[in-house]
């Protein structure tokens, strides 16, 4: 029997690597760009997705970013609550990612919610009535430069990327008016549960037509309000640290600053922010000893940013909706729903 707790192997980080650019691909596709029949590609990925250590789910696309209202959460705690409120916040839907962390403060969480007047009364309110919870600190997106979705590994050879790596079509209308109504979020509630969903199954849970189901979902994504992401355990497939680092830069070199940071390999997420800095970025790397090489790199390239703060990740209880065990293999998923009204899980 294969040790769920065993390194991934470089055939099971090419797949990752291909269905982070195409995540909803066809085995055949997958399978001529990595060399391999469509039936291994098939059984690959199943035995990856059984044991929890790769997935696909659905992610806002960048139209739809700028609509709702994301914040970067740090919550404080006592040392010994630090467990019992990660799990209590884990079941929150608007809860898109929960990390326990190194820092001043204990927790930092990723929140969705579908505008400010929502955030303010979920981080005003009820994260602050949640027993053990000591301080909530806050600070709003205001503009996200690249979120976490777009982060890729690098496990493929360039003629495999150059296969894959189809860039989608710009948004062909204005969505200023366009949102996600209530049939939309059932197919995501269950895109949620395995983002590979095929359109008849689909169709089969939400009362639909396969064909609406492919014309619904293939709107959302070229409006871009909708896109898919590949995420798997990042400490099984060599990159078991993540670090938050909070930045000044000067306000009128903020967008340059951003957009540069963005083409760094290490780079997961990357954010305009409110409060006492205004840039956030949040890296993956191989080893702790990347952290100031990082941030060196950052300094010679930027001499006008101020590395201000740093947060180590010690656990991701949760990434984007995934329940995950300490090796970062998903258990299970509490489904997003940004859309909702919050309410305390206890």
């Amino acid at each position: 029997m294969q040790d769920d707790a065993a390194l991934l192997s470089e055939d099971e980080l090419a797949l990752i690597n291909a269905l982070q650019l195409r995540p909803r691909g066809s085995w055949s596709e997958l399978g001529h760009a990595l060399g391999v029949d469509p039936v291994t590609v098939a059984r690959r990925w199943q035995r990856l997705t059984r044991r929890g250590v790769a997935w696909v789910s659905p992610s806002p696309g960048p139209r739809l970013l700028d609509q709702i209202t994301v914040a970067y959460v740090e919550i404080g705690c006592t040392a010994d609550a630090a467990a019992a409120v990660s799990r209590s916040l884990c079941e929150h839907p608007h809860m898109v990612t929960v990390e326990r962390c190194a820092g001043t403060y204990n927790l930092l969480a990723t929140v969705g919610a579908r505008d400010l007047a929502t955030m303010s009364h979920y981080t005003l309110d009820v994260l602050p009535a949640i027993p053990h919870v000591a301080a909530v600190r806050a600070r709003i997106v205001t503009h996200m430069f690249t979120e976490g979705g777009r982060w890729r590994i690098d496990a493929l050879a360039p003629d495999q990327r150059a296969e894959l790596d189809t860039p989608p079509p710009p948004p062909s209308a204005p969505v200023r008016a366009v949102s996600i109504d209530d049939a939309d979020r059932a197919m995501l509630a269950q895109l949620a549960m395995d983002g590979r969903a095929s359109h008849q199954y689909l169709a089969t849970v939400v009362g639909a037509s396969a064909s609406t189901v492919k014309r619904r979902l293939d709107r959302l994504t070229r409006l871009g309000l909708l896109q898919f992401r590949c995420d798997f355990a990042r400490p099984l497939g060599g990159w078991p640290v993540a670090v938050t680092l909070w930045l000044d830069v000067p306000p009128d070199r903020l967008a340059e600053i951003g957009d540069a940071i963005v083409r760094l390999p290490q780079t997961r997420n990357c954010a305009a922010i409110s409060g006492g800095h205004n840039l956030l970025i949040q890296a993956n790397l191989h080893s702790l000893a990347d952290i100031p090489r990082l941030e060196a790199g950052l300094a010679a390239a930027h001499p006008a940013l101020r590395i201000a703060e740093r947060t180590v990740t010690l656990r991701h209880d949760k990434l984007f909706g995934h329940i995950l065990d300490p090796r970062g293999r998903s258990r299970r998923v509490v489904r997003p729903d940004i859309w909702s009204e919050p309410a305390s899980a206890g």
